[in-house]
């Protein structure tokens, strides 16, 4: 087999940074060679949530952004490869996610954006570029997420009884289908998004660190049952979802409907951790009945987040993360994404229209040549 150099981008709901992964394909098998973690700048965050809302100016501000992000992924690239010791011209593509700032699956069309301009990348780094992998779904009928079930299921499971949940500012999960036999996943609901807010809201800080600080509060039920009356909650699949339903705003509405100061923030936090746990096992027990769960994400370090799963689970299933698959949980996504780069370039399919709602399998990305 011919080894053959990628690199994946992926810049997730979280909005914490663009993270780079430096893979060797060999046939089916895949390696992780290099990584490279670039945070986003506050100014640049604030820039995309922005976007991820109405407001004025909306068009020049994005295609502003777009071209910007197309630079940085670009010099993260560039770094990377540095670091790693390998050229431009070694490497076959580069597989961009992009930076999610609409995601509208039950809009009249249904649509999906993602910017970060894949031309600029190329252009900047002389590598040919794969990105817009949402798209072809989306016109497929389908609702463009989620779209690493497939690699979910190439690099971490490992029994038909493995579900894999990935814990990013959204949540989700990717099985197989006992009924079907189909392979599965959907987003389950928020992940770290209402996490991370309330904590940088609260002490300034950017995340919980292993949900220390949450951990050390008290679950606070009526607030958590109010969190749980989500409509979202209660969808059957294909389904999936975003910043533009789970957001501050969202969240400071449901703590609007008690008396001010009805909770210390500690304890919000703890309410929080609590309803990310609480939506994952409720729709595990809806569908399937797993013994292990591969868990991979930024959510895979969240310590106290893992133990609250674990708790409200059967004690035969084990909640491991995708470490001990032998992949780092916090680069399955820019892995996800070198590995569909290479599908787009060799003609596979590589969505999912089980877990998508897509019409049937489509070749994802467009493709923008060094």
């Amino acid at each position: 087999m011919i080894e053959r150099y990628y690199v994946g981008l992926m810049s997730g709901t979280s909005l914490d940074a663009v993270d780079a992964a430096l893979v060797c394909l060999n046939g089916e098998e895949i390696t992780l060679l290099e990584t490279l973690n670039k945070e986003l700048s506050e100014d640049l965050k604030q820039q995309i949530l922005d976007l991820c809302q109405s407001g004025d100016d909306e068009i020049n501000r994005m295609k502003a952004l777009d071209r910007k992000l197309g630079t940085l992924f670009a010099e993260t690239t560039l770094a990377l490869l540095h670091k790693s010791g390998k050229t431009p011209n070694q490497i076959t593509a580069i597989g961009s996610h992009g930076q999610t700032i609409r995601h509208c699956p039950t809009s009249n069309p249904q649509f999906s954006l993602q910017i970060g301009d894949p031309n600029t990348i190329a252009e900047e780094t002389r590598i040919t570029t794969v990105a817009d992998f949402r798209q072809r779904d989306v016109a497929a009928g389908g609702q463009g997420a989620p779209l690493l079930p497939l690699f979910h299921k190439q690099a971490l499971m490992r029994d038909p009884n493995d579900v894999v949940l990935n814990i990013g500012g959204i949540s989700n999960i990717t099985f197989v289908d006992g009924k079907s036999g189909l392979l599965s996943g959907f987003d389950t609901g928020p992940g770290n998004v209402l996490i991370d807010y309330w904590v940088k809201k609260s002490t300034g800080k950017s995340f919980d660190n292993n949900g220390e600080w949450g951990g050390a509060g008290k679950l606070q039920e009526p607030l958590l049952t109010t969190l749980l009356n989500e409509p979202y909650l209660s969808l059957q699949p294909p389904k999936s979802t975003g910043r533009e339903l789970f957001n501050a705003t969202w969240l400071e509405k449901k703590l609007a409907a008690f008396p001010p100061d009805s909770f210390a923030d500690r304890d919000i936090q703890n309410t929080l951790i609590e309803f990310t746990a609480k939506c994952v096992v409720r729709e595990i027990e809806k569908y399937l009945n797993p013994k292990v769960i591969v868990v991979c994400g930024g959510g895979a370090r969240n310590s106290y987040l893992l133990k609250r799963i674990s708790y409200h689970l059967p004690r035969d299933v084990s909640v491991i993360t995708s470490d001990e698959r032998g992949i780092p949980a916090e680069w399955v996504e820019a892995m996800a994404f070198a590995w569909f780069a290479h599908n787009t370039l060799c003609g596979i399919a590589s969505n999912v229209p089980s877990c998508t709602g897509a019409k049937g399998e489509r070749i994802l990305g467009g493709i923008y040549p060094s």
